[in-house]
């Protein structure tokens, strides 16, 4: 089981973090959009869509024997939301066009519901990780540049551009593994924990 791999002693810590995943038909629209500024902005590191994802909490560097105990924090976490809908809105880019690091497309929040449970996670891990203090805005990340770029000649229209996707169902939180390599990083779900609390009109 994925659980039991994640708990067996290693030498070296886990690269974790928590996230919400995006449906299969959110990720093709994405493509769809993006794929008109990959060539404009060359100097961009495009990711690829199956490891786009909504990063709620960065765990970084963790001990192995730290896993179970995080893996609970995460399912704490969970219980205590509800499921949602959201939606795919348009392209931004951090911190700046002028200075872009991050080429993000973002989620529609109308609730307000992503920020409560960053919060959730943050308490429920906070005996062993610190707190995020910049507010927290939900995305995911399709591009990054290193060193920052200077965007707004070649893509000046990248900002904003809509992305727009059918609504989905928020209805778990993904507790993911890190690996990294020369060829970019891969993604190892290691546990879900359902939103468990009734959504808005059930129950």
């Amino acid at each position: 089981m994925a659980r039991d791999r994640a708990a067996r002693p290693e030498a070296k810590p886990l690269r974790l973090f928590v996230a919400v995943d995006i449906p299969e038909a959110a990720k093709r629209r994405v493509a769809e959009v993006v794929s008109a500024f990959k060539e404009r902005i060359p100097a961009a590191r495009w990711t690829r869509p199956e490891g786009w994802h909504v990063t709620l909490k960065f765990l970084g560097s963790t001990w192995p024997r730290l896993f179970e105990e995080v893996r609970h924090a995460v399912a704490q976490s969970a219980a205590s939301g509800a499921p949602f809908q959201t939606s795919l809105t348009g392209v931004g880019v951090f911190p700046s066009p002028g200075r872009a690091r991050v080429v993000w497309v973002g989620l529609a929040d109308p609730e307000g519901r992503f920020a409560p449970m960053v919060k959730v996670l943050d308490r429920q891990l906070a005996e062993h990780f610190v707190p995020e203090k910049r507010a927290f805005t939900p995305h995911l990340t399709v591009a990054r540049l290193n060193p920052p770029q200077d965007i707004r000649d070649a893509a000046p229209d990248l900002v904003g551009t809509p992305v727009g996707s059918e609504p989905f169902r928020v209805d778990r939180l993904v507790l993911y593994r890190s690996h990294l390599s020369p060829a970019g990083a891969r993604y190892e779900p290691i546990s879900e924990a359902p939103l468990a609390q009734p959504a808005a009109g059930e129950g």
